[in-house]
């Protein structure tokens, strides 16, 4: 007789790592975007009486790591279904990378190669605090890549196993 796997304990170990997976990107994407939101707010407001179009940059990755904050909050939310918004963070990923760009083009080499970590700091060390920013930007948009791929994969895994119970179930057993 040969073995047989129970498929619905497989199943319901499949949908526990994802829903693990889930609330830790969707934690981690939190923590990023308050990080970078956190520290960029602290440059603008230090710069207030600046020209807005020579701080566009800095206000763009704002007004994206507000965002991110909102839709990572909301869908840490154990009912929102983690894994079915993949648009959006394919969408919101892309918003990262392009103030990942902004952020590198602003230094242009003037603190050094980008990413060279060494002289990170949180006070009083403007060319950390940017480093930082850069850091936490690229880590938040390498975050929602990752939760939209697996927002794909998930998909379509459960249209398979879908699939596959209405085509078994419409068969006659005669």
């Amino acid at each position: 007789m040969p073995l047989q796997i129970n498929k619905s304990s497989n199943t319901t170990a499949n949908m526990v790592l994802t829903g693990l997976a889930s609330i830790i990107l969707r934690a981690a994407e939190l923590v990023f975007a308050t990080i970078v939101a956190g520290i960029n707010g602290y440059y603008l407001h230090h710069v207030q009486n600046a020209s807005s179009w020579s701080q566009g940059r800095f206000i763009y990755t704002e007004v994206v790591a507000g965002i991110a904050i909102f839709f990572s909050l909301i869908w840490l939310i154990p009912f929102s279904s983690g894994f079915i918004h993949y648009p959006l963070d394919f969408l919101i990923s892309i918003t990262w990378f392009v103030a990942f760009g902004l952020l590198v083009s602003y230094l242009d080499g003037a603190c050094g190669a980008v990413f060279n970590w060494s002289n990170i700091a949180f006070r009083d060390n403007q060319c950390g605090e940017w480093k930082a920013t850069i850091a936490f930007s690229f880590l938040s948009a390498i975050c929602w890549l990752v939760s939209g791929i697996v927002g794909i994969i998930w998909v379509r895994d459960r249209e398979t196993r879908t699939y596959r119970r209405r085509a078994w179930s419409s068969r006659s057993r005669v």
